[in-house]
């Protein structure tokens, strides 16, 4: 896989589960509602995915990457950023809302388990502690927006 591509799937990844991750829980914290959950992942998937894909493009721009180079990027953050993102909405479809955010915390874990495993191989490094430098991130994300979400469920719902 070409380095261009690549760049597209590791920040899809990483940003579709983060961004999805903290606002699913964000939503369920404030709101407890599976339409607000499932609206929000919808939402995410498409505009984040067009505005991380746009965000890429110009980043490759500005370095002068060819134009090849930069369409690979864009195209590949966007694609494996929405589906990313559309995979959080199975645990929503068919489990109860409370049980669904604990399966996408799952899921998230694993993505990012994954993910960084492999990076750390190809980058020669320890893979525990590259995973669990994205794990800590990914629970800070966890627990901020869970609270934010109760705070504003408290003060504004």
């Amino acid at each position: 896989m070409n380095d261009s591509i690549m760049k597209g799937v590791g920040f899809g990844i990483t940003s579709g589960t983060i961004t999805t991750l903290g606002l699913m829980i964000g939503l369920y914290a404030s709101t407890n509602s599976r339409l607000v959950v499932l609206g929000g992942i919808l939402t995410i998937a498409i505009a984040d995915a067009f505005s991380d894909a746009l965000g890429i493009h110009i980043s490759e721009e500005s370095v002068n990457e060819n134009s090849k180079h930069v369409w690979a990027s864009t195209f590949s953050t966007f694609f494996v950023k929405f589906f990313t993102a559309m995979l959080f909405l199975i645990p929503v479809f068919f489990l109860e809302l409370k049980m669904a955010i604990v399966a996408g915390i799952i899921l998230g874990f694993i993505l990012l388990g994954v993910f960084s495993y492999f990076i750390a191989k190809g980058n020669k490094e320890n893979p525990v502690k590259v995973v669990s430098e994205h794990y800590l991130i990914a629970v800070a994300v966890i627990v901020l927006t869970y609270f934010l979400g109760e705070f504003v469920g408290t003060f504004f719902v």
